[in-house]
Formats: C-alpha cells, sequence, structure tokens
C-alpha cells in the first residue's frame, strides 16, 4: 500500500507539467475577472494570526522591541514591488508536488503575511521549528506531500490549543466527529486533538483518504477546510470538472481563501529571509523525548519536583485538559519532556508521584461505602436519639388514634411497620414506635418499652454480591423484616418477601440467607 500511495504521489509530481509549470503559468485564465483581495482573505485566518500574537506577547516578562530589531528589518521596495512573473518564478521553483498557482488572491494573502503580519509570521516560524519535523515524519509515513505542513499554519497557527466556534481543536483543528472517525480520544481528560504527533497522524491518514477520492491536491486541501459534501456539491455544480479554479465561486466562501491562503504560507515559509523576516525562537526545547506514565499524576506535581515550568510542561502535553495524565488500571499515557530532563524524572519519580498526592488525588472514592456513611435525618421515621416501644393493638384501634396518643405521626407509624397505604391493621398486632426518651417512663403502662435507640444504624453485613447487585444478608437473633429492611436504604419488608419468595406469615431463622439488591 505504501509502494502504492508513493507510485501516485510522484506520478502527481511529475505530471505537473516539470514541478508546476502549468498551474503556475496560468495567471488568471481560470477567474474571471478581478476580485477586490481584501474580501478574499478569510476573518478565520486573521483571527487566529492576531490571536497567536497576542497570546504569546502576553506570556512575555519584559516585551520586545522588534520593531527596529534583527527580527523585523527593513524590506526592499523591489521586493514588495515584485512582478507577477516574478512570483510565477519563484513558485515554479519551490518544486512542489501540490500545484502552487499564482493569481492576484494569492498575492494579497502573501502581502498579508509579508507586510501587515509580520511578527506573527516570526513567531510561526520559530514554531515551526518544533512542530515541523513532527508533523513531516506522519507525512512521510503514508508517502504525502511535505508541503502539507503548511496547512497547520491556516488552520491554526501552529497553536496546538487553537480552539474554533465550530469546536475543532488543534493543530489541525479537527472537530470531534473527525476526531473520533480517526481514532483520536476525546474524553473529560484528554484530547488528543490537540496532540501534535497524533493529530498529525490522523491528520496525515485523513488526507490520504481524500487524495483516494480525488487524487488533486488542491481538491484534498479544499476538502480538508469544507468536508467533501461540499466539494462535491461545488464538482456537480461547476458541470463535473474537478479543478479548483474551476469550481472556485461553487465552494463556501472561506474555503476560496484557504487554498490561496495555503499557497502564500508555503511560498512565505519559503522566501521569509527576503522580506526581512527572522524565526523568533519558541521556548520549546529542540530535542525531547516521552516516558510512559501507568498511574495518575499531575504536571503541578512534575513541575514542583523538577527545574521546569508547569506553562512548558503544557505546552509539551496541550493534550492533557486539566494538568492530569489519567493513567491507571493497566492503561499508559506518554509525558513529553525536553530530553535533558527525562533522567531526572527517572531519578526521582517516587518522589514526584508521592508530592503531595492526597492533594491531587483524593482516592477515598474507590472503596467508597454507603453502609458506613449512613446518618439517620430528620425525615420520616427519624429514630435517632430515641425508645423503641412496642404496642399490641386492641380491638377497636386505628393507627391515627394510636399516633395521637404516642405524639408520633401517621406518617412515621406507616414507615416504622411497613403499613400500606391504607393503614390496615389488626389486633393482636404488634407495632413499632418511637418516642423521645424523656417521655418513655409515661407510655410503659400501655406499650412495651424495649430500649433506646443509636443514632445510627449498624451496617449490615452482607456477603456474595452478584453481577445483578444481590446481596446476601445472614439472620441474625432478633432479626425481623422490619429491621432488616432498615438497615438497607431504600429497601422495604415488601421488596425482601417479593426477593426471598416469603410471605407475611412467613417466619425467619437464624442463620436463613436472605437475597437483598442494594440500591
Amino acid at each position: 500500500m505504501k509502494k502504492l500511495l508513493c507510485a501516485i504521489f510522484m506520478a502527481t509530481f511529475f505530471s505537473a507539467n516539470i514541478f508546476g509549470a502549468i498551474s503556475t503559468s496560468t495567471l488568471q485564465d481560470s477567474i474571471n475577472g478581478t476580485i477586490p483581495p481584501e474580501e478574499e482573505i478569510p476573518v478565520e485566518l486573521l483571527a487566529r494570526l492576531d490571536y497567536l500574537y497576542t497570546n504569546w506577547l502576553n506570556e512575555m516578562d519584559e516585551k520586545p522591541d522588534f520593531v527596529d530589531s534583527s527580527y523585523i528589518r527593513n524590506i526592499d521596495p523591489a521586493i514588495l514591488n515584485m512582478s507577477d512573473s516574478m512570483y510565477i518564478e519563484r513558485l515554479d521553483a519551490l518544486r512542489s508536488a501540490v500545484p502552487l498557482s499564482f493569481n492576484d488572491i494569492v498575492k494579497s494573502h502573501i502581502k498579508l503575511y509579508v507586510e501587515k503580519r509580520r511578527l506573527q509570521v516570526a513567531n510561526m516560524l520559530g514554531l515551526a521549528e518544533y512542530y515541523f519535523p513532527m508533523i513531516e515524519q506522519e507525512l512521510e509515513a503514508l508517502c504525502l506531500p511535505h508541503e502539507l505542513k503548511y496547512m497547520t499554519i491556516i488552520e491554526s497557527a501552529l497553536n496546538p490549543r487553537a480552539y474554533s466556534r465550530a469546536g475543532a481543536s488543534g493543530l489541525w483543528q479537527f472537530i470531534l466527529s473527525t476526531g473520533k472517525n480517526y481514532k483520536l480520544q476525546i474524553d473529560s481528560y484528554i484530547d488528543e486533538r490537540r496532540d501534535p504527533a497524533k493529530a498529525s497522524k490522523a491528520a496525515a491518514k485523513f488526507l490520504s483518504d481524500l487524495y483516494a477520492i480525488y487524487e488533486d491536491w488542491t481538491l484534498v486541501i479544499a476538502a480538508y477546510n469544507c468536508g467533501p459534501g461540499n466539494v462535491n456539491k461545488a464538482i456537480r455544480r461547476a458541470g463535473g470538472v474537478k479543478d479548483y479554479w474551476d469550481i472556485y465561486y461553487y465552494l463556501p466562501k472561506e474555503t476560496r481563501g484557504y487554498v490561496p491562503a495555503f499557497i502564500a504560507a508555503t511560498y512565505v515559509f519559503n522566501y521569509y529571509e527576503d522580506y526581512g523576516i527572522k524565526p523568533i525562537e519558541s521556548n520549546m526545547p529542540r530535542m525531547c523525548d516521552t516516558l510512559m506514565i501507568n498511574d495518575l499524576l499531575s504536571l503541578k506535581q512534575v513541575a514542583a519536583i523538577m527545574d521546569i515550568s508547569e506553562e512548558q510542561l503544557r505546552d509539551l502535553n496541550p493534550q492533557y485538559k486539566v494538568d492530569v495524565i489519567p493513567a491507571g488500571a493497566g492503561k499508559g499515557y506518554a509525558l513529553r519532556l525536553p530530553y535533558s530532563k527525562v533522567g531526572d524524572f527517572i531519578d526521582n519519580q517516587d518522589t514526584i508521584f508521592a508530592h503531595e498526592r492526597s492533594k491531587y488525588f483524593n482516592d477515598s472514592y474507590k472503596s467508597a461505602n454507603p453502609y458506613s456513611r449512613i446518618k439517620v435525618s430528620g425525615g420520616p421515621g427519624n429514630t435517632a436519639g430515641k425508645t423503641k416501644l412496642i404496642y399490641t393493638v386492641k380491638s377497636g384501634d386505628v393507627p391515627g388514634a394510636i399516633a395521637r396518643r404516642y405524639g408520633v405521626t401517621t406518617a412515621d407509624l406507616r414507615y416504622w411497620n411497613n403499613l400500606n397505604r391504607r393503614l390496615t391493621i389488626r389486633v393482636g398486632q404488634k407495632l413499632s414506635i418511637y418516642v423521645p426518651s424523656s417521655k418513655a417512663a409515661q407510655y410503659s403502662g400501655s406499650a412495651k418499652v424495649v430500649g433506646s435507640v443509636s443514632n445510627n444504624v449498624e451496617a449490615p453485613q452482607v456477603s456474595d454480591v452478584d453481577a445483578s447487585g444481590f446481596a446476601t444478608y445472614t439472620v441474625r437473633r432478633g432479626d425481623n423484616l422490619w429491621d432488616i429492611a432498615r438497615k438497607f436504604p431504600g429497601v422495604t419488608v415488601s421488596d425482601i418477601q417479593k426477593w426471598n419468595n416469603l410471605k407475611s406469615s412467613s417466619k425467619l431463622a437464624i442463620g436463613q440467607k436472605l437475597k437483598i439488591k442494594l440500591k
């Protein structure tokens, strides 16, 4: 497969009439009339460039004065006033596998870069020294043109944290669905669209898939931006022709400027020195290496122990959305570090993982047990700090009168004794009633005083919890169905009877096994 892709790539390369002479020699043949250049520069492109520059400037401790420094030198007027034929000659000299056409639209984008956004270009040139090698590696793996790396200039201005209004993210601005289609992990902790290496691998595969459809790199680039559906509709509306400049006016407006912006970025990144622009060195290290992390780790823990800032760790590992590497349960994730720091991490990893661990990770939830946390509230059936009475129902008794006699509510009486909605009781039935301990003595003549009730419900002893959530409870001396039900929040006597095929007249035996569903 790789050899086939390489063969297609070489055929495309040489069919461009000796390195693109056809595409660049037709200056305006495919465009009817002159288009106002300013209308063809996507607002999104300007916003990305300005956003990158503003963020970078805000991060500086001291504001640079490059206007008269070596970064931005005066431009030779002859370069600025270069003839169209000279532009064409320069684009031809790049020997690009992607056709690099020239027209007024392309020229307007070139002038945007070299005249109005010079500092941003200088900044991106510095970032490119870090990001381009890993992008080229993924393009090379699928035998794709290296020039496609310049798409990241248009997509994100080489900002891996770039996020669009449409929800696209990362260097390659994948939307969520496309990212997941190409096996990028996206969840609460990780967004691999922001991982330069993994996103570049996914982008290379996506571009390869698009080329299999169109076999034309300008159409591939357009389809990457607006989707194959929009490109296919543009081709149909143009009468079936498969040439970017022929379908130009049938494409979404942003995509019309996308290919010209790509051509301009390719030009500027190869001829920036002629325009007096020098790369601004970024804080990204020249050499990096990765370590596999197999347990939860915060980037803050690493920064606290090692001589490396949190900001640089975030820049090297932008895929971790909340500064946490969510490793564990047999799954590891990569931590990217400057090559010079890898040895330090290995030597101090135990200290790093242990540093203020309880502050960053609370592991208590892993073995949380609701039974150990039960607190009886003041709601229906509250028995905290009360004394239990046993009242024997007599002829003529009704629940409401019994409740009033002992100063409790009918709802409490129903709850304590698992009475049905009609509050049916029978002569001789034993009812449990809970009264304040200070009043227990005054009721001793009419009911049996059992004793005080503790504030906390005793956690039940259960075993053998099965996959459906049923646990096994062993009946102990003195247990009855109501007492057992009370130990399990949300469980009623009727539930226990149903789960264990018991009747209201069924008697419990010490050691009997009951199935209880934990809720």
